[in-house]
């Protein structure tokens, strides 16, 4: 067993199988030790399959999904949302104790990144699979919900923007490493004007204060942004007008095949047992959208 971050992991090589759960562990080893006395490498991906702890990389500015709601010291219990349901429904899943599970905010510009250099094991952040994406040494588990690119203004200019085509010399929110913007503007050609934020959560800021005139970003982003401007008494209105499939997948490192499989497996539970749907409606049946029950079909893992 090796010690990384303070934190106890198996490693075994891809060669010969690693084991997927504890009980393994011994079997694991000793086949770890034949195959290193016959020269097959042994430098390979520590598995959250096997890990006795997890750090979770999610977002702390997306009302609904993945929100920041306390102080607390312990992070288990900071954030709120849909995405942390799932992640600690994964987490559950794979035999980690809730007390061995920390969440530590990540950002559409350094998930990648997060996850390359073992900061944090999964990533469940509103994390759209993407060919780009796993370009950079990400691999996906999922997707566990598949959502759709869509547009907020200002209720006072929802009658002028009724779809993205009505963004042309628009000024248009832009997160830095989410691929919204290019997607209206590189992808449908529409020549949207670009306002760069750090966050959605500051894209509804901007909103509101007349920055910029649209936000463009997955529904289930939008539905909690329009919800949390309600609760403020600022009215911002969702267009209704998708233009693209976000299947939201969960990051891992690439090469992880085995916590691949194993998150799968935690999916197709929480769909079984109804905890993807009833999560869903708590979150957002009082934002007007009306979420997807459907079982997204997986990606592969190999």
């Amino acid at each position: 067993m090796v010690e990384v971050r303070g934190r106890t992991m198996r490693r075994f090589a891809s060669e010969v199988g690693r084991a997927r759960r504890a009980g393994a562990a011994f079997a694991g080893a000793a086949v770890l030790l034949a195959a290193a006395a016959c020269g097959v490498g042994t430098d390979e991906v520590e598995s959250v399959a096997a890990m006795e702890e997890l750090v979770i990389g999610v977002n702390t500015d997306q009302p609904g999904l993945g929100e920041k709601v306390s102080d607390s010291g312990n992070s288990y219990d900071a954030f709120a949302g849909f995405d942390i349901r799932v992640a600690k429904e994964i987490a559950r899943n794979l035999g980690v104790n809730a007390a061995n599970v920390s969440f530590k905010a990540v950002s559409s510009s350094n998930r990648e990144r997060l996850l390359g250099n073992g900061e944090v094991d999964l990533v469940v952040a509103s994390y759209s699979i993407t060919p780009e994406r796993k370009l950079k040494n990400v691999a996906f588990g999922g997707p566990y919900y598949v959502a759709h690119q869509d547009v907020m203004v200002r209720q006072s200019d929802a009658a002028a923007i009724k779809s993205i085509h009505d963004l042309a010399g628009k000024r248009v929110c832009r997160v830095e490493g989410s691929l919204s913007f290019e997607r209206i503007h590189d992808e449908q050609g529409v020549a949207a004007v670009p306002v760069n934020a750090d966050g959605y959560g500051a894209c509804l800021d901007m909103l509101i204060a007349g920055r910029l005139d649209a936000v463009s970003t997955d529904d289930l982003i939008l539905a909690g942004l329009a919800r949390r401007a309600a609760e403020e008494g600022r009215f911002v209105k969702v267009v209704g007008a998708p233009v693209s499939d976000e299947r939201y997948g969960v990051g891992l490192r690439a090469g992880d095949v085995d916590g691949c499989e194993a998150v799968n497996e935690a999916i197709t539970k929480m769909y079984q047992d109804d905890t993807i749907p009833v999560h869903l409606h708590r979150w957002f049946d009082d934002s007007g959208l009306e979420p997807s029950e459907t079982v997204p079909q997986f990606e592969g893992c190999e």
